[in-house]
């Protein structure tokens, strides 16, 4: 039996989090943090997240470390926000707890500090910016179709709820990352976050990525590689909340056997090239 702490418990994702992992049958929830001194503390989880009960209280995050001890679980699962993650990550593999995180938005300093505390702990991690398994195969496509079409104008567009806070998506970044990265092409010199005014021609080695915000949409990001004459579009659309769910079981199945000291990616999880 995989047991898994939950942070974000009370949130959407948390929430479908522990309703999924209640129905495996090889997996069980044994803790559930919530943000620093929350009035949820002491409500059970399951509970919270319109099931049965679990017998599993709340906690909140200024107790992970002895929330940890005392449960004792084999891997944590983090949807959160980057600045509280990079703090869950540190407490979470010194207590020596592998982790799988979905958590977007984080800083080239604050995923450096992630890997470092990885390492420096030796445990298991799968952090990924998507976690669906669907959108991972739409990377591993980008990855194979970029030195296809290099001579291409290449656009990315994502579109997101109205309650996301990071822009661009943390999808989208790693969409550009690995079209720059097949290309050979610097990703601090060739992208260009939104246009407006007279920006100029526009370059061919240039890939531009643009942030759609609205309403309830869950997450689409469309790739376009644009010739002349014909465009190729890829496109990913989640419908639901769930896709990223899925993902995340099997990244708690994955991850207590990955290979310990370095982060894995979805690309581990799933297989893929």
């Amino acid at each position: 039996m995989i047991r898994v702490a939950v942070t974000g418990a009370a949130g959407r994702m948390g929430s479908g989090i522990i309703r999924k992992i209640t129905a495996q049958d090889d997996m069980e929830v044994v803790a559930a943090i919530e943000m620093p001194n929350t009035p949820l503390a002491g409500k059970d989880a399951g509970l919270q997240a319109g099931i049965d009960e679990l017998g599993v209280e709340i906690t909140g995050s200024e107790k992970l470390e002895e929330t940890l001890n005392a449960a004792k679980p084999d891997v944590l699962v983090d949807f959160t926000i980057a600045h509280a993650a990079v703090e869950t990550i540190k407490t979470a593999t010194s207590c020596g707890v592998n982790i799988v995180v979905g958590t977007t938005g984080f800083t080239e300093e604050q995923m450096a500090s992630n890997v470092k505390n990885v390492a420096d702990n030796n445990v298991g991690a799968v952090i990924s910016s998507n976690m669906a398994i669907g959108v991972n195969v739409f990377f591993n496509t980008l990855k194979k179709l970029a030195p296809l079409l290099y001579d291409y104008d290449i656009e990315i567009i994502e579109a997101h709820h109205n309650q996301k806070k990071d822009a661009p998506s943390g999808t989208a970044v790693t969409a550009f990352e690995v079209i720059a990265a097949e290309l050979g092409r610097d990703t601090e010199e060739v992208g260009v976050f939104g246009r407006k005014g007279l920006v100029g021609k526009r370059t061919p080695e240039e890939i531009g990525v643009h942030a759609i915000r609205g309403g309830d949409i869950v997450g689409d990001h469309t790739v376009m590689f644009i010739g002349d004459g014909e465009r190729l579009e890829v496109k990913h659309q989640a419908h639901t909340r769930e896709v990223f769910i899925a993902g995340v079981i099997r990244a708690i199945r994955y991850v207590p056997t990955a290979e310990k000291g370095v982060v894995s990616s979805m690309n581990d999880v799933l297989g893929l090239e």
